[in-house]
Order: C-alpha cells, then structure tokens, then sequence
C-alpha cells in the first residue's frame, strides 16, 4: 500500500492535511526568515542567559565569514564535536553559510570513533569546546589525521557575567588547557566581519548535513541530507502543532544536538516556527526539571530514559510542569508502564513518534491532540507515504493484512549514503515511479492509519535512543588476545531499553575472567556502547555454512 486508505479522510488526526507540501529552502534562509520576523525574539535560553534569534544570526554571519577568510570553499566538510552549547547553532548555520556541508560527531566518540570519521567524511574544520575532555580527544585526531584546523569555543563565555567569572576562577580543573597554535583558534578570533561583496549562499539543493549512521557489519555510514530535506522536516515537524502560534513555544533542548532527533525535531522546528529553546549541556533530570520550571517549557521531545530518569527524581512532584503541553518520546520504544507512570506523575500527554536518520528525524507521530495508540508510532506525517514490503523478497509488496518491512517516501528521505554509492540498490527499492527507502522495520498499519513496529531486520541496539553497532564491539573485544570469537546482542533493559551484552568464546589456556573482560571492553568504547556483561561460553552458533549465527544466539538468549 502507499497507503491503502486515504490517510487525508476524518481518520486523520494532524492538524495539517496530509497532502500538504512544504517549502523548499536553505536552513540559513529559514533562519534569516524568521529573524526579520523579530531579531530581538528569544531564540535560546543557556543556563541563565538568553540568545536571540539576531545575536545567533549575526554570530553565525560572522563564523562563515571567518570560515571563507581561511579557505573553506562551497562543498567543503565541517565538524562540530560539541555538547549543547551556543554555539552549536552558530556553527551549524554559520557553516552552511558558508557553503559548507556540517558533519556531526557524538561528544561520546573515542579518538579512534572520531578520528575514523573525520577521515571517512573529509572534515577540514572541526568546532569543540574548552571542557577537558573534548578538547583532549579532538587534539589527539587533530595531531593524528587529515583535520587542518580545530576551532575551541570558550564555555565561560557563553555563560551569564557572573557564571562565566566563577568559571575561570573557582573551576579551572572544568577548563582545558588548551595549546593554540596556528592549526589550533579560539572561536572568537573566527568571527569575522561578513563582505557586503560576499553573496548569501542560498541553494536548497546543496547538500547540509553528513549524519552518521550505520547498519550490521562495517563502518558507520554519513547519510547525506540536503537543505531541502532538513527544512521541509522541520515544516513537517512544524505542522503537527496544534496549539496556535508557534512563537510563543518553548521547547526544551536536552537531547543532544548532534542526534538527527534533536537536529531536526528541536533545532530546525525552533527555527522554522520561531520558538524558542531551553537548553542544557547534558541531560541531567535536576537540571531539566529546573529549566522546564524557570523557563515555562512547553514541549519536551526526548527518549524513554530521559522520562524515566524524571520518575526517579525526588524533585519531580515539587516542580511546576503546569506549562508542559505535551512530551515527545522517541529514539526508542517507549514501555508501557513508564509511559503511564509519567502521565500519571505530571499530568502531561506523553505522544510516541518514530523517525530515523536517513528520513532527516522524523516520519510519524501520535497526535498532540485527541485520538492516539499507546504503544502505536502514530500516524505519517504530512507528505509522507510509505509501503510495506514483504520480508523476504523486498521487491514485492507484503502479502494483504500481514506485517511487512517499512519503507518511505516523502521530502525528507536522504539522497544517500557519502561515498557508498555501492549501497544505493540495499536501501532504496523503486515502486510506481517513486523511490522508497527501506528501514529494515517491520511493520503493521491499521485500518485508522497509525503503524506499529512489530520487529526489526537490521540488528542495530536501541540504547536509550542512541544506535549501536553489534560489530564495531565485537571488533573491540576481538583485539583482546584471549578472546577467539564474539557475538554482540541487545538484550532487554528496564531503563534503557536496551544494552548490549557480548557472547564469546576464548583461546585454550587462557586465564581471565568475565568481569575482568568487561572492564577492559567498557574502558575502550563509547559510553553508549558498554556492555552490561560478558558471558564466556564454550561455543557459540553458527549457520550452516559455518558462520557465526547472530539470530540464532538472539533466539536462544531471548
């Protein structure tokens, strides 16, 4: 079906008419537009000091400038390694001002994980900040690949007067000792004035944005989204809303920027919509709960763990959540009793959606308003059409009323994958003319159109709405020279929804123990990627060609 019902009827329940179509633009230009709505508007609240939708415009201006000044030309790749800072937006579109195309990284990266894909995706300029850690990383990869330049942004900066001053002198441990150097500037010092000769790059086709993905066996791959499809997913996202004018929304900023959900379901909306974010570095639920109180949030997109780590604090029944509208989960499976624990504890109408990165972050959602399915991704939003096919033969559709793998269409589908043109026939099938990408979910579509995901094909790990990769751990466990074979499978966790856990088996005569494995393994990968055990076992099961049988291991784990 593309679908079977007409998903525009009474039965649909968005705000938006499901044939609607949305503006094709350039994410500077969707950002320039609704600054001359109002430049003084609030555009980001960080930790007790407010940013306008002009000061991040002027700054962003500023940073392209500095980047054409030192030789960045259209096409060229630059990176952020941050948290969510300022300066994050400033450099986003500050890069695609200048003609850049933004690669982001994860501030969980190892210096082998960041270093990789610097290299994979061509980065020139990489943008971090002066907490210790990250700095220490990105001036390893600095001295150890192709990056030429690494631009350090200063927290105390971005920081209230006050806040910024206690800072550099009652926490200089919290600041790195940064060794500038000419391949090494401060941020300020790439803030340079804009060429009125200079011309505002405005091409909605170019490509924006490498993000990172990746599947089952190899290296994680950049899907490569374009302006257009970044900004019609943030209009997407947009029209969900049914709360009246947009302007005077607050959304709150704790997932990390860097995520496709964040990037697009806060980022982008904000912009496109004019609201405004309230930001934190990290999630930490004290701080969250502080911001929704001080700032009146209203919308709070974030993952199943995030919501579960705000039942758990004691502070949740003392805040004030009277202006929260609604919760946004996603990322993950939400399970069932913490999302009726939550609406029950707050109040607040907790709604599941469902995206990915190679769709630009999101696909469907349940309505904010009225008719939803707990349990149920929701309905497609506006534009999107999907088919299902079936599992074992993805050039057919699934057979009528059985479950079938998910694939979409719609203008937020990537163009692809960078530099694996190899992968166009595994992820794209063709059917009436249009070109659907496969998801590698299993899915199920009422008669009402809201989907369900029922089971997956790709063996990636849900790890409280972050993506990991069975075979970049086992390639990690395998360099330990006791260890002679490793499977990696997600099991079921309460809090995250799921973690990774490694079967293996060892050479003879060796001496070493689970715990002991787990700590070694753990202190060599992302803080996403650890594994909760590690069981040593004789054997592990193969196919019947002798390879190592992943499902097979699941199905008898689980």
């Amino acid at each position: 079906m593309s679908t079977d019902m007409d998903v525009n009827k009474p039965g649909y329940h968005h705000p938006t008419p499901w044939d609607a179509t949305f503006e094709s633009m350039s994410l500077p230009a969707m950002l320039e537009r609704t600054v001359k709505l109002d430049p003084s508007a609030p555009f980001l609240h960080f930790l007790g000091r407010t940013y306008s939708y002009g000061e991040i415009f002027a700054e962003a201006r500023r940073f392209a400038a500095g980047l054409i000044a030192n030789g960045i030309e259209q096409g060229d790749r630059v990176g952020l390694f941050l948290p969510n800072v300022p300066i994050y937006a400033s450099a986003y579109y500050g890069a695609m001002m200048a003609g850049a195309i933004v690669v982001n990284f994860s501030p969980l990266y190892s210096v082998e994980e960041l270093s990789w894909q610097v290299g994979d995706s061509g980065t020139r300029v990489l943008v971090t900040v002066d907490v210790p850690e990250l700095y220490g990383t990105a001036a390893k990869v600095l001295a150890d690949s192709q990056l030429e330049t690494l631009v350090v942004g200063s927290l105390s900066d971005m920081l209230p007067w006050i806040k910024g001053t206690a800072l550099k002198l009652f926490k200089r441990d919290q600041i790195a000792d940064v060794d500038w150097s000419p391949d090494t500037r401060k941020w300020s010092d790439m803030l340079k004035p804009w060429p009125e000769d200079e011309p505002t790059l405005d091409r909605a086709e170019d490509l924006a944005l490498l993000q990172y993905t990746g599947g089952t066996t190899g290296r994680p791959k950049g899907a490569m989204l374009g302006h257009s499809q970044l900004t019609q997913n943030a209009q997407q996202v947009a029209a969900i809303n049914p709360f009246g004018d947009a302007r005077s929304e607050v959304f709150m900023g704790a997932l990390p920027f860097f995520h496709v959900f964040a990037n697009t379901a806060i980022l982008n909306h904000a912009v496109a919509a004019g609201a405004s974010i309230a930001m934190v570095p990290r999630f930490e639920a004290g701080q969250v709960l502080e911001t929704i109180e001080k700032y009146k949030v209203t919308g709070f997109p974030g993952v199943p763990t995030m919501f579960q780590a705000l039942l758990d604090h004691p502070k949740l029944r003392k805040t004030d959540l009277s202006s929260l509208k609604i919760c946004i989960s996603g990322g993950a499976p939400m399970p069932a009793p913490v999302h009726t624990r939550f609406e029950e504890a707050t109040g607040v109408r907790v709604v599941e959606g469902y995206g990915l990165t190679e769709s630009a972050g999101v696909v469907s959602t349940n309505p904010y308003e009225g008719v939803r399915r707990k349990g149920s991704i929701g309905q497609l939003v506006a534009g999107t059409e999907i088919v299902l096919l079936d599992k074992e033969d993805p050039t057919k559709l699934a057979p009528e009323g059985e479950p079938g793998e998910l694939a979409i269409h719609g203008p937020q589908v990537m163009r692809g994958y960078w530099q694996r043109p190899e992968t166009e026939a595994e992820v794209f099938v063709e059917r009436d003319g249009k070109r659907y990408l496969r998801t590698g979910d299993v899915a199920t579509m009422g008669e009402d159109g809201f989907l369900e995901i029922v089971d997956r094909i790709k063996d990636m790990i849900a790890v409280g709405g972050f993506k990991v990769f069975p075979s970049v751990v086992e390639d990690v466990i395998l360099t330990h020279e006791a260890v002679k074979e490793a499977l990696v499978i997600g099991v079921p966790d309460d809090y995250k929804g799921e973690v990774p856990r490694v079967y293996l088996t060892l050479h003879e005569d060796t001496d070493i123990g689970a715990d002991a494995l787990k700590g070694w393994l753990n202190d060599r990968v992302g803080k996403h990627e650890r594994v909760d055990k590690v069981v040593i076992r004789e054997d592990l099961p193969r196919t019947i060609i002798g390879k190592l049988d992943r499902k097979a291991l699941r199905a008898e784990v689980l």
